[in-house]
């Protein structure tokens, strides 16, 4: 999904943005509460798993009565069976930017899905847009023949994007071959002769982390138990009853589901189910924390306090050092919540 000249000229480009980053696990939804509480915000989540509907213990999505009181944007915006891209979240969130300012608040980016955060900042290659027959095509071809199979196909057709690209990577395998069939070049050659539209306004990058490795990871594992005892297994169960679900779709690769999902399939026990969960998320966690060590501009908070007091006074302060000079629309609402 391409993003609109209209949309990049409809923001204001003097506008901070705030990004709320870590890994999973972290706390940032409770820090995002207690600045939404005392600065004008509104939060939107950075997060590829709480965009599916009827998935909410396993995505760690907040509660209907959290909702209430601190709205998400693109929460609840897929089925299980429908994808979403980070093209589409830029496009998403360029689209809900001047809508936020235009109610006083600012937008307050929160979540660890690390390429959502890369492709709104960044910008993405242009590539053509998804052709459902096509991928219907593609999938019955891995249906009969495997997905190992189709990248083996890729690798010959593009090298360079089949080294990117795990053997069972089904989403991205399906775009690579997508998008050569559609216009006869390379994937590879296609994201490095388009260049992307980068957003030039300030950015703050806060990132929260437990301090300790062996800190985050019991915050994990007790998370994973504490989701399993709230019923998260039965919310798989449902979705598989349902037919909410099956192998092919990109929502199964979520953490937790996939493992429990194999289990009610016996092919393997609740305790293999469980341990596999929890070594997936650590190794999530990993790779969130290198995306964001090679990320620039990012500020490091250890064991930030919960009530948000210390990085409010921060923001604070980054505004006035930067000279950033709030749109008008702005500048009653945020000076009276930064003044509270």
């Amino acid at each position: 999904m391409g993003v609109k000249e209209g949309q990049l000229s409809a923001i204001d480009p003097h506008l901070p943005l705030l990004c709320l980053l870590g890994p999973t696990a972290a706390g940032k939804t409770a820090l995002a509460m207690a600045l939404c509480d005392v600065l004008s915000l509104e939060i939107i989540s950075v997060d590829s798993s709480q965009v599916y509907r009827h998935m909410n213990i396993g995505t760690a999505k907040p509660d209907s009565a959290t909702l209430a009181r601190y709205p998400h944007h693109l929460i609840d915006i897929r089925e299980p069976s429908q994808t979403y891209s980070a093209a589409q979240f830029r496009h998403d969130v360029l689209r809900l930017i001047p809508e936020i300012v235009d109610r006083g608040h600012l937008p307050l980016l929160v979540g660890g899905t690390m390429l959502y955060v890369h492709a709104l900042l960044s910008g993405l290659s242009s590539l053509p847009e998804q052709d459902p027959v096509l991928r219907q095509d593609i999938a019955r071809r891995a249906s009969q023949l495997g997905w190992p199979a189709l990248h083996a196909q890729l690798h010959h057709l593009d090298p360079l994007a089949a080294a990117r690209i795990q053997p069972n990577d089904q989403q991205r395998i399906q775009r690579a071959l997508e998008v050569i069939t559609l216009t006869g070049q390379k994937l590879s050659d296609l994201q490095w002769s388009h260049r992307p539209q980068s957003l030039p306004n300030p950015v703050l990058r806060l990132c929260v982390l437990p301090g300790e490795r062996a800190l985050l990871h019991d915050r994990i594992s007790r998370r994973f138990v504490a989701m399993l005892e709230q019923g998260l297994l039965e919310e798989v169960r449902s979705l598989l009853d349902s037919g909410r679900l099956d192998e092919a779709m990109p929502a199964l690769k979520m953490v937790g589901y996939r493992q429990l999902w194999q289990y009610l399939q016996g092919r393997c026990s609740l305790a293999e189910a469980q341990t596999r969960a929890v070594i997936v998320t650590r190794q999530l966690a990993k790779r969130q924390l290198t995306w964001l060590r090679h990320t620039a501009g990012v500020t490091w908070w250890l064991n930030p306090p919960a009530d948000g007091r210390i990085m409010t006074e921060y923001v604070k302060a980054w505004l006035q050092i930067n000279h950033i000079h709030l749109p008008a629309v702005l500048e009653s609402t945020f000076a009276v919540a930064a003044g509270a």
